[in-house]
């Protein structure tokens, strides 16, 4: 039922739509247009007053040919920077960035695989459930479109978020993750003058991250401070500085460890350095969780379920963790059980990025059996 080639067409489409994060109206105006010629249900919630994107999360709504509970396919809208005015080779079966950007497979592929979709249950009748199909918005700049999606326009509660990689291996664990931000505060003076006077905070600051975990903590867990600034002039003793750093696990006593390991050296260090009469130098240490972290146990009907219809199209599928989060994380986290399925893209995020036109059919393959699967079990 996969019309192969529409569906490399359609992704080549695509490519042409530039989607940079917070200005991906016209790819959702697109897909939004494209959907209702095909007689789906089209709604834009109101995320996009709390994202600052140009638009809202897309949700198209495809009716079930049975009574049936609905599930639920994601991808989002929007790909990272360098992502406007794509160009692409095509050769061998494969389709690559021409070097000057990403391809924005990352998260095309997806898309393109569920407009296929879309068109195949147009075209033919079997017995199915209820579809949701959710296009998110500023994915890459830390989920932004799933977290403030409305979660009152979903019935589903169940499904598939498409954002990984090779389509015979399907994410069934992700982890949680923190960051930090650190500022220290301490007392300027002229350097060259009366550095005496000052308290470098940029000093201390480079003593107290010197002693904070970070690499590979074990298997599950890792840490990385990756952001830093301070000072003004060279010729000033810098007051203030400040570091901004991310621990995440798939354990989450390991996690609440981490940030109590972090929160006491800290004050250990600050309690142990001599203070002027105002109190410095001092600090302020905030902790923000990004996403929580999801498994969904092997034995699960739903990784049952992606299993069998990859048996049914000749995928081994295996289960894998991811080290990353995506809108997976946030839709578990709102109670919206949910695996990742694979597209495809390799290399994102890079100028090298590029895809297999194989990989991307065997994902409409895979996502279209699974909603045949779907529906002869709920007959």
């Amino acid at each position: 039922m996969i019309d192969e080639e529409r569906l490399i067409l359609e992704f080549k489409t695509l490519l042409s739509i530039d989607n940079p994060s917070g200005k991906e109206a016209k790819l959702a105006y697109y897909l939004s247009d494209l959907f209702s010629a095909l007689g789906y249900r089209c709604v834009f919630d109101r995320s996009a007053e709390h994202t600052g994107s140009d638009v809202g999360n897309l949700i198209v709504y495809i009716p079930g040919t049975i009574p049936a509970k609905p599930i639920f396919f994601c991808a989002h809208l929007d790909s990272v920077p360098p992502c406007e005015g794509v160009s692409y080779v095509e050769e061998d079966g494969i389709i690559r960035s021409a070097g000057k950007t990403v391809l924005t497979a990352d998260d095309k592929a997806g898309i393109a695989v569920l407009v296929e979709l879309g068109k195949v249950l147009a075209e033919n009748k079997f017995p199915h459930p209820p579809i949701e199909l959710i296009f998110t918005t500023s994915e890459e700049v830390g989920l932004l479109g799933a977290k403030f999606l409305d979660y009152n326009l979903m019935s589903a509660d169940e499904g598939f978020v498409l954002d990984s990689e090779k389509p015979e291996e399907v994410i069934n664990q992700a982890p949680s993750s923190y960051q930090y931000h650190l500022e220290v505060r301490g007392k300027s003076a002229h350097a060259g003058i009366e550095p005496e006077k000052g308290i470098n905070a940029i000093r201390i600051l480079a003593f107290v991250l010197s002693s904070l975990p970070t690499g590979r903590i074990d298997e599950e867990t890792t840490a990385n401070i990756g952001k830093l600034q301070g000072g003004t002039a060279v010729n000033i003793v810098p007051e203030f500085a400040e570091a901004m750093g991310e621990f995440r696990s798939h354990s989450e006593e390991k996690i609440e460890r981490l940030k109590k390991e972090i929160e006491s050296k800290v004050k250990e260090i600050f309690e142990g350095l001599p203070k002027t009469e105002e109190g410095l130098p001092s600090y302020k240490l905030k902790f923000d969780k990004v996403f929580q972290g999801f498994y969904i146990p092997e034995d699960d009907p739903l990784c049952q379920l992606v299993r069998k219809a990859g048996e049914r199209i000749g995928l081994s599928i295996a289960l894998k963790k991811k080290e990353g989060g995506s809108d997976a994380n946030i839709f578990n986290a709102n109670g919206k059980r949910c695996l990742i399925l694979g597209v495809g893209m390799q290399k994102v995020h890079t100028k090298e990025e590029f895809i297999r036109k194989k990989d991307l059919i065997n994902s409409a393959r895979l996502v279209l059996e699974i909603v045949k699967l779907k529906g002869e079990l709920s007959v």
